[in-house]
């Protein structure tokens, strides 16, 4: 089998470089013969890679979903395979990567393939959230060099100054063929089950051909903290609405910032669904 190791030397501290040796071995030993390529953000990764059969990605969530865009842009379907190497890890955790460059490598190594959902909004494929309002777009505004620092703590400042700065979104959604009207402090479209490892939707599964979404409404700040540190605690307080769906238009008024995986997402309005399978993984 050829397989391309595609790495981010941005994410996790630049753990990667110093593993990579060791990396291929195991994959050498599965019988996987591995060229290895460090990410260019300004070029498709796939580029002279199409006869590859399995991609492997070292990073977090943002770099799976630059490899994951990059691979659709050409229209590839190939087996991809995800070293968590990033801040968060979201989507390597939904689909039950071990913690640990090597131990993540020796499960792709002699691991099986199976089928997930991606999400897709206005175009952009999302392996994990799309979201925006309050602290959703925190990672996109932390610097790599404040988390390769700190690490999570990196998240702390600009969460304080979300927080701060928080304010209603008016929004009007059509979900399963209704529409209402809301006034949202915060949106969270799931393929995946957490948020910088915050558990937000727990019935997810990211086979099951359906996206779950979350909308917090707005009240004033200290209502609006309350119902949301309650809902975290397990708690069903009546701002937070929790939707099951495989699509979902929404308008809004307000040109708000939106984060896929971690990184800038598209401008209102916005056309999201589930594509049920789009993905091939092993694990």
């Amino acid at each position: 089998m050829k397989a391309l190791l595609l790495y981010n030397t941005r994410s996790g501290r630049g753990r990667i470089a110093r593993h990579l040796s060791t990396i291929v071995a195991i994959f050498s030993e599965a019988a996987i013969e591995v060229r290895t390529k460090q990410l260019n953000f300004e070029a498709n990764p796939f580029d002279g890679e199409e006869d590859i059969e399995l991609v492997i990605v070292c990073g977090g969530d943002g770099t799976v979903n630059f490899v994951v865009n990059s691979m659709r842009s050409k229209g590839l379907d190939i087996t991809l395979g995800v070293i968590p190497a990033g801040t968060a890890n979201d989507f390597a955790l939904a689909i039950g990567m071990k913690r640990g460059i090597l131990r993540a490598a020796r499960q792709i190594a002699s691991g099986s393939t199976r089928r997930v959902d991606c999400g897709v909004v206005n175009g952009s494929a999302f392996v994990n959230v799309l979201s925006f309002g309050v602290l959703t777009t925190t990672s996109q505004q932390t610097s790599d060099s404040a988390k390769h620092l700190v690490g999570k703590l990196a998240y702390v400042r600009i969460g304080t100054r979300d927080l701060l700065t928080m304010h209603s979104i008016p929004l009007v959604a059509r979900i399963n063929g209704e529409e209402f009207n809301t006034e949202a402090a915060m949106f969270l479209a799931f393929n995946g089950k957490s948020a910088g490892q915050f558990r937000l939707a727990p019935e997810a599964k990211v086979d099951d051909g359906m996206l779950d979404v979350l909308i917090l409404d707005y009240n004033n700040m200290a209502k609006t903290c309350w119902s949301m540190m309650h809902y975290l605690v397990g708690g069903k307080p009546e701002a937070v609405h929790y939707i099951r769906t495989n699509k979902i238009e929404l308008i809004s008024p307000n040109n708000e910032r939106t984060d896929i995986d971690g990184q800038p997402g598209p401008d209102f309005p916005l056309s999201i669904e589930c594509l049920p399978g789009a993905l091939q993984i092993r694990c």
